[in-house]
């Protein structure tokens, strides 16, 4: 679940100079709480709670995920011009339901969204569930897997979790579930849109469970 791009969007001046154009966190919010009817895009809340707060484990907690993390993620769901599949995608290489949700959203309505959910606090975090499992968890999480050449997740998630802004998104909180799901995508090369997928194949299922269910934990 790494990832270290963020989307620029520009704007032009009247002399056709181009700027940087600051992202909207309010308007995002309005997107995210309501949708777009005239053009098709469905409220992000209906799915992922509200201000990012989910309910569902297998819709992801998006509050307090970094902006440029998520603007990123939400482009990698598209299917861009010319091509048949997204970048980012889910089990045996097929789209996710999130291609549909994000296909109709500018670069500005991905930054925005992006902006507002990384201002959200995370009120409502998942957490660790199984006791049996924090040794092997902990292992992982601070120290990798020397013997099989994964780093330990704490170097790039931040030992708490909380991951680097711009750079690597927040785990502590998340549904086991779902980093689970995710770092088995990445195994199995059907989600490539970051380097974790060079990392996952080297881990076993007790591994990643372990170290999933720890991380939710993490505060």
């Amino acid at each position: 679940m790494l990832g270290a791009s963020a989307l620029s969007t520009t704007s032009f001046a009247a002399d056709g100079a181009a700027g940087p154009v600051k992202p909207d966190a309010a308007k995002g919010g309005q997107l995210f709480d309501q949708g777009d009817a005239a053009r098709g895009i469905i409220a992000c809340a209906s799915c992922h709670g509200a201000a990012g707060n989910s309910t569902i484990p297998v819709n992801p907690n998006l509050a307090a995920q970094p902006h440029e993390y998520l603007a990123k993620q939400l482009a990698d769901f598209q299917v861009k011009p010319g091509a048949k599949v997204p970048v980012r995608n889910g089990p045996e290489g097929n789209p996710t339901p999130m291609t549909a949700m994000a296909q109709n959203l500018t670069p500005a309505d991905m930054q925005n969204i992006a902006l507002y959910l990384a201002q959200q606090p995370l009120k409502e975090p998942a957490t660790a569930g199984q006791e049996k499992l924090v040794d092997l968890g902990q292992k992982i999480w601070r120290g990798g897997l020397p013997e099989r050449n994964v780093p330990a997740c704490a170097a790039c998630h931040s030992a708490d979790g909380a991951g680097m802004p711009s750079q690597y998104p927040r785990l502590s909180g998340q549904f086991p579930m779902y980093i689970e799901e995710q770092l088995k995508l990445f195994r199995s090369g059907d989600r490539k849109n970051d380097i974790m997928f060079a990392i996952a194949d080297r881990m076993s299922d007790a591994d990643i469970k372990a170290v999933s269910d720890y991380a939710a934990g993490l505060r």
